[in-house]
């Protein structure tokens, strides 16, 4: 028996398998205009914590270098995760798997979940460690105090970005998981059966006679002579 991967005309909302790729169709996707705002985000997370957050050695968020860190990390890992998907995006159309396709959303799914969770986190965290920071922990002049606040600013954005991907890849898997239903189990209604007719049905075959659909007439009574 084949194993290849089924193909598909259209599946978890995607096009025909095969088709030119289209860059104005692409960047119109909701999940593609979400993932570039994502990615936005996350350098001006991790650039601004990067750029002045730091004084020496010291993180001016009540001086925990994990803040810093943590924002720097995920800001990092979601750029990254923004380019790859991103790149995803551009040949699920041309997927012709359903295995393929569904792999692709789940994956979409499980890391658009994780990171808005993540961000969350990261925006609490960095909240409750700038509200705790002395005096005298900020630098003279406010050396890093807008961008501080700039990337918890946007961390707080990236929750809703990150949501929106999530939302749009549970559509996705909800779709594609339909689709496979229906084609499943909706059946064919030009096929024919595999069983013989049912008896009295017009389906025109002359071998096909319906059992005991004709009865012999009784001969005409004959009085006996004599």
């Amino acid at each position: 028996m084949s194993t290849a991967p089924q193909t598909i005309g259209g599946a978890y909302g995607a096009g025909k398998a095969g088709a030119p790729f289209d860059p104005l169709t692409y960047i119109k996707k909701p999940q593609v205009i979400l993932r570039l705002i994502s990615l936005l985000f996350s350098i001006v997370v991790f650039g601004c914590i990067s750029s002045k957050a730091w004084f020496g050695q010291k993180c001016q968020m009540n001086d925990d270098p994990n803040a810093c860190g943590y924002g720097t990390g995920i800001g990092v890992i979601a750029f990254l995760l923004c380019i790859g998907f991103l790149i995803v995006d551009a040949f699920f159309d041309n997927l012709s798997g359903v295995q393929h396709r569904k792999y692709a959303v789940l994956a979409d799914l499980a890391v658009s979940g994780l990171w808005t969770f993540l961000w969350f986190v990261g925006f609490c965290y960095m909240t409750d460690a700038w509200r705790r920071t002395s005096p005298d922990v900020i630098q003279p002049h406010g050396h890093g105090k807008d961008n501080i606040q700039a990337a918890i600013a946007f961390s707080f954005f990236s929750i809703f970005s990150w949501g929106g991907l999530t939302f749009f890849a549970v559509q996705r898997y909800r779709l594609g998981a339909q689709e496979a239903f229906n084609t499943g189990y909706d059946q064919d209604p030009n096929a024919s059966s595999p069983y013989s007719s049912f008896p009295g049905s017009d389906s025109g075959d002359p071998y096909q006679q319906p059992p005991f659909s004709q009865t012999k007439e009784a001969p005409d009574y004959q009085p006996p002579t004599y």
